[in-house]
């Protein structure tokens, strides 16, 4: 039986040398051993080359970096079905493709996470980080930072790897299994970081985070340049965006640390509105980058939403608190702070015009219903607004995190789960 030992979890370019010989030698999927590390007992090596369909390769791309042991094996059954002339791509409910579309989304949203969440220390000549993805994130990650801040070295530290930036070139290292706070962080880098940079090695066959190629192209080919998710660019929006920050019309823009507006694609068919930024939000200048955020991250995984391809906001963007010691507690705006901040609102959903708003929380239904919204007894209706938008009522995910039952909170995000599939379904149909 062939065995393919790759490099590494990651390894891409061992993966799909592997499966172009082991296609053009007839080998079927179910006599494949796919393994990682050790002694390859060898498989059959053919030249040549066969194109599939590039949302093919760009799916197994992602999903490769997956932690699923299975992924090796169902993304070699999908090119060797493809190259029969299969149309696994039209089959959404197939098996294969269901994991390995369930796996590239998984990825994507950690990849996604790990870019919000990072935080970076001042160590020296560089910048230091520490993160622990779900999933074999750090290399795409790591050069999606590197191209977008190319003067800034620095060394992000995860479980399974490190990554190390110069300024021109992209290393691989040593990561450190255990987690830590920013102390024994610092502590740790000083005492390892010689060592880790003298064993780390340069380069990576992973594409770059958030690759978006839909053209054919041959198996063996290399990966075009890659091209990131952009944030809403509509000249109206960004003008609004500035003027938001210059935002004075209610008093809430004293204590706050700056405006956070909303992000997301310039064509996205939902709109997601929360309440108002929290205290990670205020700082790091992002909507639903704290704890709530991260809850709704998952929550839109398991419901088949990609974060990338929605717009999220507020409908305040600034943080409203009470000093408690060293800590910025959440304080509920009032009616008048949701109306004086509606006017970022408004011209978010005119330059977006979404098919469906999804208001999550009574602040947000507010904001966009013009009166009181009892959450629980309105959640989950659709309901037509004057403009021809549809609003879709749900809870806000910080709700979920002050629930104190274990038991309750799983019932309790299982039902919000339930709540953005349909909210999914309804804009598909719209």
């Amino acid at each position: 039986m062939p065995e393919v030992v790759l490099t590494s979890e990651t390894d891409w370019t061992g993966w799909r040398t592997a499966t172009r010989s082991l296609v053009l030698a007839g080998v079927e999927p179910a006599a494949v051993v796919w393994t990682v590390g050790g002694s390859p007992s060898g498989f059959p090596r053919s030249s040549g080359s066969f194109a599939v369909s590039r949302s093919l390769v760009t799916l197994a791309e992602q999903a490769i970096q997956a932690r699923e042991p299975e992924r090796f094996g169902v993304l070699y059954s999908l090119v060797w079905r493809a190259h029969a002339g299969e149309p696994v791509l039209d089959h959404p409910d197939d098996p294969d493709m269901r994991l390995a579309r369930r796996l590239a989304l998984a990825v994507r949203a950690d990849a996604h996470r790990m870019r919000t969440h990072l935080r970076f220390l001042p160590m020296g000549d560089r910048l230091l980080g520490w993160y622990a993805p779900t999933h074999y994130v750090l290399e795409a990650n790591a050069q999606c930072i590197a191209r977008r801040f190319p003067a800034e070295p620095f060394s992000v530290i995860t479980p399974d790897a490190s990554a190390h930036w110069d300024g021109s070139t992209l290393r691989f290292g040593a990561g450190l299994a255990r987690a830590v706070d920013d102390d024994t962080l610092r502590a740790w880098w000083e005492a390892h970081e010689a060592a880790i940079l003298a064993d780390s090695r340069a380069g990576t066959s992973v594409p770059e985070a958030e690759v978006l190629d839909e053209a054919p192209r041959p198996l063996d080919e290399p990966a075009i340049d890659p091209v990131v998710f952009p944030i809403a660019v509509a000249p109206a929006l960004t003008a609004a965006r500035r003027e938001a920050e210059r935002c004075e019309r209610c008093s809430l823009c004293g204590p706050a640390t700056q405006t956070v507006f909303g992000e997301g694609p310039a064509n996205a068919a939902i709109l997601f509105v929360g309440e108002q930024p929290g205290d990670q939000e205020d700082i790091i200048g992002r909507p639903f980058v704290g704890p709530a955020g991260q809850l709704l991250d998952q929550a839109l995984e398991a419901a088949g939403i990609d974060r990338r391809g929605i717009y999220i906001t507020n409908a305040v963007k600034h943080f409203k608190y009470e000093p408690r010691g060293k800590r910025r507690i959440h304080v509920s705006p009032s009616p008048e702070e949701i109306a004086a901040c509606g006017v970022w609102l408004d011209a978010e959903r005119a330059c977006l015009r979404p098919k469906l708003l999804v208001l999550m929380g009574a602040s947000a239904a507010r904001a966009v219903l013009g009166r009181p919204v009892a959450v629980m007894r309105e959640r989950g209706q659709a309901m037509r607004l004057g403009d021809g938008q549809m609003a879709f009522v749900t809870v806000h995910p910080s709700y979920l995190l002050r629930v104190p039952d274990g038991e309750a909170r799983e019932r309790d995000y299982r039902a919000f789960v339930r709540d953005l599939s349909t909210a999914r379904d309804l804009a598909d149909r719209l």
